[in-house]
């Protein structure tokens, strides 16, 4: 089940966000036209897109309806659901500036993964018009699939620490750099990201990549803390878990490249603000296994 988010308490996060940010981007905009239309505020708006993620609701013009039935006094001057269609593209800028004033700091250990995002089934894709100079097809552990790749970076806690959008056909080896701009320490991926090249190009910007070795490759000595953390590399598989099967990130019903993007920066800024994000959880067995190799060390 979704754990919702509080309206309220989103509402004031988004609207002290909304504070800082609207005088800047007024600077920014060419005329003196609103980019909200009606009395609706710029809050209202980004509040009604992320607070869909969360509430439960797949299809957004029956949300949208719910809203306009039930939470007339939160949203007195809520717009008719087709100029809010009009006017939900306007909102892409100020929702990615969200986005990464949400997003978490670098602790010094972080994963790294993509995940698929399917814009329509295999058997459509030569039928499907609305992404066809966008999306590429690409293959992942499920198989082939058309659309795009979500590439992102977490802490132990579950908290992302970066995002990007890739087509589906990008080596994810290519999102790396971007990607721990921000970082430092050790970042954990999967076999996919095994490059000596780009392990000795991160590892002089501080940041060192962890992964596990291919069958074929020679054996080599690691310490059992990069063990440890690879065996939970599984968290950032439940934070995929959360983004596609909760906040619905991940479906084929876009009429718009606007509106999938739109789709996507309201589910991961959703997802900052969740309240049940996964952890690391260490067990017993693991803990000693830990001290003793730390007590070896100190021994030597």
């Amino acid at each position: 089940m979704v754990n919702k988010i509080d309206l309220i308490l989103l509402f004031c996060y988004v609207d002290d966000f909304c504070l800082l940010f609207e005088p800047e981007w007024h600077k920014k905009l060419i005329g003196k036209q609103s980019p909200i239309a009606g009395n609706m505020t710029l809050s209202e708006v980004l509040t009604i897109l992320i607070w869909f993620q969360t509430s439960g609701w797949r299809n957004f013009k029956n949300f949208y309806l719910y809203l306009q039935q039930h939470h007339k006094k939160d949203f007195p001057q809520l717009l008719s659901y087709n100029r809010f269609v009009e006017i939900k593209p306007r909102a892409a800028i100020p929702l990615n500036c969200l986005l990464h004033f949400s997003l978490s700091q670098c602790t010094g250990i972080s994963f790294i993964d993509a995940t698929p995002l399917k814009i329509c089934h295999n058997k459509r894709i030569f039928s499907n018009r609305v992404f066809k100079d966008l999306a590429r097809r690409g293959k992942s552990t499920m198989g082939w699939f058309f659309g795009f790749k979500l590439h992102i970076t977490c802490t132990t806690t579950g908290d992302l620490l970066s995002v990007q959008i890739t087509t589906g056909n990008t080596d994810d080896r290519k999102s790396v750099k971007s990607l721990s701009k921000n970082l430092f320490g050790k970042v954990y991926g999967d076999k996919g990201y095994i490059s000596q090249t780009l392990f000795e190009e991160m590892l002089a910007v501080g940041v060192q990549i962890v992964t596990q070795l291919r069958n074929k490759m020679k054996p080599k000595i690691m310490p059992l803390e990069d063990r440890l953390m690879l065996k939970k590399r599984s968290l950032i598989e439940s934070v995929f878990h959360i983004l596609k099967d909760m906040l619905h990130i991940d479906h084929s019903r876009h009429r718009s490249p606007k509106n999938f993007f739109i789709n996507i920066l309201a589910a991961l800024t959703a997802y900052c603000l969740y309240p049940n994000k996964p952890s690391i959880r260490m067990e017993k067995h693991e803990l000693r296994e830990f001290q003793a190799s730390d007590n070896l060390i100190l021994a030597a």
